[in-house]
């Protein structure tokens, strides 16, 4: 906190002030410099928190500093004692010296500002005249200001008194002091005022953030109170677009289409509307990413498309809607229809890097239209696919709703295809016992299978479920702290690239950890010995991926069967000749044969179910 503890010798002032100065302007706009910093909209701003010394500004200051920085927000913290030590090393504790402290520090922070960093300034500033000095300087530059008044009594200033400063004034050792010796003018009209006695420093830092959020300064960070847009009707609406869906030319789209509507409808590709428009393809497959009307950034890193053929396209062209029918039923309809050409080779070398057939979701591709249709849709209803596995599927919205309820204060997602083993529940396990030693009360682990299309030789999504069910009832994973979802997009194999995606799907749904493993969306390579992508590139990809900075990645580390203990680790490389690294196609092997895996490698009801479904398929063959 700011206080004098010893008289400071003062400096000569200048003798001239220079009068042939000329404002120099700046070649690069805010707007430009906030995306250089990351941030789609200018967030630059000054904080400026006033009170008694002990009041807890600092403390506060520095610990949304520490927020905002975790956020992927550029901030930073001036403070009293930092800044005398040295900028105002000259300075003394005389009410003319604490003017030009304020007004040095004002035009500081106001540079900070104009950068685009929230400026944090915690200083007694004990004088209304200087307080508004400071807002002057950024109001007339057009910078946000936000007095922000700390109100903690002088006694319980007196009783925190860190430095002993309080005790120095009462016996006369610090002239001037504020609060004892000198006056402390309580701000009139502050942006916030803050009472400290008996609350915590999270509780007052959040105060803070909230007044950020409703300048909107910063994004609204809770994501579980916010739901994203849905594109379904109801009521009027839905009953005049079915009847209008019986007049209009119908578009008949396969499983794999009516999966991504399914992901559209329920809000997973947020912001989005509808299939994508040309202008928001090209953004996705050149750039992973959306810019919205208000220049924000949003991560968008695949391409959601509707492919058809020539003949459909010339037999709907001009229609102002067309009906999206599925199996014969009318399931949506989408507005507006913009066609163009679907280049498929572009499409798959730069969401896959490369094109070859062999891949099967490239395969796909191939043999869909030659055109693509983009537009809003208007969905009729919840897509239910009647295989005893839709309680699961929970939208977002549905999500977020479920870890209020849960009162969750932190969620952190695990994405995966594959069944689970002890390696992977001890990476969730892990990751919570870290979000609880930071301080969270009450983290919920989304454990979120992905239920679209997969191939052919993955795990089916009904027996994947039942193996995770199996893990939560033998307490591998705490029931009490997991809830258990589908997750509908189809599979892509298309590594770092689709890694993002379902990253941003899973913040979409109030998720704000993210853990990403070895390999997340990978596959052998088509043509080639190893694997078609790195995998370690997913988890490198998603700390720099564009629109994700509200999102928390997670390390992976490997785990692996130490044998040394009989059960699943962390792997360690000074001893490494204790574990035994066993590979899927090992797991696969000793379920078809009826054979049990080392104990400790997976709960054994859950290996139960995946080697009965193994020995299915062996007796089918």
């Amino acid at each position: 906190m700011e206080g004098p503890s010893r008289p400071r010798k003062k400096l000569k002032s200048c003798a001239q002030v220079a009068t042939n100065v000329v404002e120099q302007k700046h070649q690069v706009s805010r707007a430009k410099r906030s995306k250089a910093l990351g941030s789609g909209a200018f967030r630059g701003s000054t904080v400026w928190f006033t009170g008694l010394s002990g009041a807890g500004k600092t403390s506060i200051a520095f610990a949304l500093e520490a927020y905002l920085v975790s956020k992927g927000i550029p901030a930073y913290g001036l403070d009293g004692d930092n800044i005398r030590t040295g900028l105002n090393k000259n300075l003394g504790f005389s009410k003319e010296d604490r003017e030009e402290n304020i007004r040095r520090v004002a035009e500081v922070a106001k540079l900070f500002a104009d950068s685009g960093v929230v400026c944090l300034c915690s200083f007694v500033s004990p004088f209304a005249e200087d307080r508004e000095v400071a807002r002057r300087i950024h109001t007339d530059s057009d910078l946000p200001f936000f007095e922000v008044f700390i109100d903690t009594p002088l006694e319980v200033c007196e009783q925190r008194d860190t430095k002993g400063l309080y005790k120095k004034a009462r016996d006369g050792q610090i002239k001037g002091f504020t609060g004892i010796t000198q006056e402390y003018e309580r701000p009139e009209a502050p942006e916030l005022v803050v009472q400290t006695v008996g609350r915590t420093i999270e509780q007052s830092t959040m105060e803070v953030i909230k007044l950020l959020e409703s300048q909107d300064i910063i994004p609204r960070f809770d994501s579980s109170t916010i739901e994203v847009e849905e594109l379904f009707i109801y009521g009027n609406r839905l009953s005049s677009a079915q009847e209008e869906a019986t007049r209009l030319p119908p578009i008949d789209i396969t499983d794999l289409d009516l999966q991504w509507v399914q992901v559209l409808s329920e809000g997973w590709a947020y912001p989005l509307k509808g299939f994508m428009r040309e202008n928001e393809y090209l953004q996705a497959l050149h750039s992973n990413c959306l810019t919205l009307a208000d220049g924000s950034v949003v991560n968008q890193s695949v391409p959601v498309v509707l492919a058809v053929d020539t003949a459909t396209k010339d037999r709907v062209a001009g229609a102002e809607a067309v009906t999206l029918r599925h199996a014969g039923r009318a399931v949506a309809v989408l507005r507006s229809p913009e066609f163009y050409p679907h280049r498929k080779e572009e499409r798959c070398c730069r969401q896959f890097g490369i094109y070859h057939t062999g891949h099967p979701y490239i395969k796909m591709i191939s043999e869909s239209g030659d055109w693509l249709v983009g537009g809003n849709l208007e969905v009729f209803e919840r897509i239910r696919w009647n295989d005893g596995l839709d309680a699961y599927r929970l939208t977002p919205n549905e999500l977020r709703r479920k870890f209020r309820e849960l009162q969750a204060d932190a969620v952190f997602a695990f994405q995966l295809r594959n069944p689970i083993h002890n390696g992977h529940a001890l990476l969730m396990q892990d990751t919570q016992r870290q979000l609880i030693e930071r301080g969270y009360k009450k983290p919920i682990l989304l454990l979120h299978p992905l239920g679209g299309w997969t191939k052919d030789d993955d795990v089916p999504l009904e027996v994947r479920i039942n193996q995770h069910l199996a893990v939560l009832s033998e307490g591998v994973l705490d029931p009490k702290a997991t809830v258990l979802a589908i997750f509908p997009s189809p599979m892509m194999y298309a590594g770092p690239t689709e890694v993002q995606w379902h990253a941003k799907c899973r913040m979409n749904a109030g998720a704000n950890h993210y853990i990403v493993g070895r390999d997340p969306a990978g596959l052998p390579h088509p043509a080639a010995a190893g694997d078609l992508y790195d995998p370690r590139h997913g988890a490198m990809v998603l700390r720099a991926a564009p629109g994700l900075a509200h999102l928390e990645i997670i390390p992976f580390r490997v785990a692996a069967y130490d044998i040394s203990v009989g059960k699943m680790a962390f792997f360690d490389p000074t001893r490494k000749e204790d574990f035994d690294f066993i590979s899927g196609t090992r797991m696969r092997g000793l379920a078809k044969a009826g054979k049990e895996p080392p104990k400790g490698f997976m709960a054994p009801t859950a290996w139960k179910i995946l080697s009965e479904y193994y020995q299915s398929l062996k007796s089918k063959m």
